[in-house]
């Protein structure tokens, strides 16, 4: 099975958000990670809220949390959100950007926009690597 990892500056955010929904809508396809250039002390309470609220997915509980590049195994994919920073070199056969906006901060309905456009991004994925 294919290991795809979501990159982002902080791994609080849409990368966390990227992991989980990637667990959920693809774990029969590929295995699912997250990690920043840097980290933070906590995922992003938005994030862990909505996607509470929306997939009843709990990421802190689940055992996700901030994690340095350093901190994953060999992966076969790398997707970027978006961060408009110059990623560390990963070797990877596949590595594409999302161009995601960080809605860190912003009312819920830029938020959950966000998480929607993951999760189309996910599935896009997904049929892809099947």
């Amino acid at each position: 099975m294919q290991k795809v990892a979501f990159i982002c500056v902080h791994n609080s955010c849409r990368s966390q958000i990227a992991e989980a929904l990637g667990r959920h809508l693809a774990a029969d396809v590929f295995e699912s990670y997250s990690a920043g250039t840097e980290r933070k002390d906590r995922i992003n309470p938005d994030a862990v809220r909505l996607m509470k609220a929306l997939y009843h997915i709990d990421m802190e509980a689940e055992g996700q949390h901030s994690k340095l590049l350093s901190d994953l195994p060999p992966v076969d994919v790398v997707i970027t959100m978006g961060c408009n920073v110059k990623c560390p070199f990963l070797p990877c056969q596949l590595r594409e950007d999302w161009g995601l906006q960080d809605p860190t901060g912003q009312p819920d309905t830029v938020f959950m926009e966000t998480i929607w456009q993951i999760e189309a991004k996910i599935l896009q994925l997904k049929e892809r690597l099947r």
